[in-house]
């Protein structure tokens, strides 16, 4: 399934795949920019997160990873909502892990009825991964213009921008035009 794919226009990419999925959505020069607006992208999306070789970028996949997408973003805003939770359940609900055996020893293997729902099913359960590991450490960033979302990954806990060198220097910025304009 792997053809020659587009550049990622993404300023975040990277992420654990179900935050990567969410920042597939960004804010440029205060336009909105959506990476699935069509197969295209998902196909950049797919390819971005290894999953390019074992789904296809068809529009069944698409509106699958739109649903997952949706859901995720409802639960990251709305942590422990009952009606966001249900809603990455039943995308949870289109796949299953396999315990299998392998010469290296045991192992897992997702299954789906529908290899359409792979990505989305894929993206629900890194997030289901990440809460196991590390609740506090998924983070929305702290510029009040920017919608991505990272896993903070710094050794004390405390990153709170996307990126330092765009929406960090942003604030540093705009607090250092505040006080020059006070002053």
């Amino acid at each position: 399934m792997t053809a020659m794919t587009a550049i990622d226009p993404r300023p975040l990419v990277g992420e654990p795949v179900s935050l990567d999925l969410l920042n597939t959505r960004w804010n440029e020069e205060g336009v909105r920019q959506d990476l699935l607006s069509g197969v295209e992208g998902l196909a950049v999306w797919l390819a971005a997160n290894g999953l390019d070789e074992r789904f296809a970028a068809d529009a069944t996949t698409l509106r699958h990873t739109l649903t997952a997408r949706d859901a995720l973003r409802a639960l990251v805003d709305r942590p422990g909502d009952s009606a966001a939770t249900a809603r990455v359940d039943a995308v949870l609900g289109h796949g299953r892990i396999r315990a299998t055996l392998t010469a290296e020893g045991p192992g897992e293997r997702p299954e789906f009825a529908d290899p359409a729902w792979g990505p989305a099913w894929t993206a629900a359960r890194d997030y289901l991964d990440l809460l196991r590991t590390a609740p506090d450490r998924i983070r929305a960033c702290a510029h009040e213009a920017c919608i991505l979302h990272f896993f903070d990954t710094s050794r004390n806990g405390t990153r709170r921008w996307c990126s330092m060198a765009v929406c960090g220097n942003r604030a540093k910025a705009s607090r250092h035009y505040a006080r020059t304009k006070e002053g």
